[in-house]
């Protein structure tokens, strides 16, 4: 039966992304969007970039619509609940909103420093929206001695990449060997942040962060490391990952936890009985899934080309009989100290990595990762544009390492280990969360 009524609940690029495909695939029923920020869909990737580095503003990363979506938008109202039975979606102003179809694009948040009067301090931030971007920018203007990062992942690379445009002193503390190293592994992590090192960061793995010290006004003055240092540092900015937003989805019967929904490459919602609940679909961050083209748990992948294709291929199943999985091989891309890191596949699987192209040490390289003598991933620094046919490769089940033979590889490639399972993140253990920042 047509559905008279679909409800996105999300309104960041999965949810937008689902609403534009639904009108592309000949949805002419009502389309509700629920977003529980204000603004209209927005880019987040610039904000630890672009925005921190004074390159642009928060508004102007709105994103665009590719046509008109005749959808009722009910922003700023969080969802607080799902009632499946009814069919209803609970809202924080106590309205219930009725759907035929339920999309959940609900996405993640940053994870908190854990000592909440810490976190409280002035100059102490997480990095999610667009309002955590305006309050970092308005700290960096404001001339700082010195900046600590606290977790090495990509959104923390990043923000020390764009302190370090702005010429301020930035320390990195991170728990792992190397940064990125749970998605990159320790191996590429570490050559990345020997370039980190000699931009100037001051990086310290396998180091956490100990206390946040504030003065008497509750502004953050000064911070203590477990390597028995002690800094003076004026803004922090905790980057330990993320956490799925489900909360409004508890005793609702899918399964669903701080990892993620979880979902079949379909993007149907399953429930607490493994089966899939008809009607209800999940894109982008917030969804759990396996993808039908690696031996691997149900995982999120919190991606920007993920979200783009989960939207799509819910759209298309929300409109049509035949069910199509998404397949498209995950990729992500990060810019960072003047190095554009572009990964395909899913490197943070592997057990091995083999240098293929260039140089750790200096300039451009590529790097093949492998798991039980398959291919199953490729990084390139500084060298997008050869990753096509590490793609091809990962489709085919390539063995491991591969065959490249390009001028610029090297005459004796040593295969290592990956490393790809170390937590990167400085403070509590954490459970891992994969995937790139951009």
């Amino acid at each position: 039966m047509t559905p008279r009524r679909i409800v996105i609940v999300g309104a960041s690029l999965a949810g937008l992304r689902t609403a534009d495909s639904l009108r592309a695939n000949g949805f002419t029923g009502e389309l509700v969007l629920i977003g529980d920020e204000p603004h209209e869909p927005y880019d987040r990737p610039p904000l630890s970039k672009a925005v921190l580095a004074g390159r642009t503003g928060t508004d102007r990363l709105f994103l665009p619509s590719a046509q008109d979506l005749n959808a009722r938008r009910l922003l700023g109202v969080a969802a607080t609940g799902l009632d499946l039975a009814a069919g209803e979606v609970r809202l924080a102003d106590d309205r219930r909103i009725g759907f035929d179809r339920l999309v959940i694009a609900t996405g993640s948040r940053s994870r908190p420093w854990p000592v909440p009067g810490e976190a409280a301090l002035r100059g102490v931030h997480l990095l999610r929206g667009r309002e955590d971007a305006d309050r970092i920018r308005a700290d960096l203007t404001a001339g700082p001695r010195r900046v600590l990062v606290i977790g090495g992942g990509f959104t923390g690379s990043e923000v020390a990449s764009s302190c370090h445009d702005l010429d301020i002193p930035v320390t990195v503390a991170l728990r792992g060997a190397a940064p990125m190293a749970s998605a990159l592994g320790e191996a590429v992590g570490t050559a990345i942040g020997a370039r980190q090192r000699a931009h100037g960061i001051d990086l310290r793995v396998r180091t956490t962060v100990t206390a946040l010290h504030g003065d008497a006004e509750g502004r953050l003055r000064r911070v203590w490391l477990s390597d028995g240092d002690e800094l003076e540092v004026d803004v922090a900015v905790v980057a330990l990952g993320s956490v799925a937003n489900t909360e409004w989805l508890a005793g609702c019967g899918l399964a669903a936890d701080p990892r993620g929904v979880e979902c079949d490459a379909a993007g149907r919602a399953m429930g607490l009985d493994c089966a899939v609940v008809p009607d209800v679909y999940v894109a982008g961050d917030v969804a759990r899934w396996r993808h039908p083209h690696f031996d691997a748990e149900p995982q999120a992948l919190q991606h920007w080309g993920n979200a783009v294709d989960q939207a799509e291929v819910a759209a298309h199943n929300l409109t049509h009989r035949h069910q199509r999985p998404a397949t498209a091989l995950p990729a992500f891309w990060s810019d960072q100290f003047g190095l554009n890191v572009k990964s395909v596949g899913l490197p943070h699987l592997a057990d091995q990595v083999v240098l293929t192209q260039g140089s750790f040490e200096r300039g451009p390289f590529v790097a093949a990762y492998g798991r039980g003598g398959i291919t199953v991933g490729a990084v390139a620094v500084n060298s997008p544009r050869v990753l096509d046919g590490y793609a091809a490769l990962i489709t085919e089940r390539a063995p491991f390492p591969p065959a490249i033979n390009a001028t610029d590889s090297p005459a004796d490639a040593t295969v290592l280990s990956a490393g790809s399972n170390s937590a990167e993140s400085s403070g509590p253990a954490l459970t891992t969360v994969h995937g790139g920042q951009s």
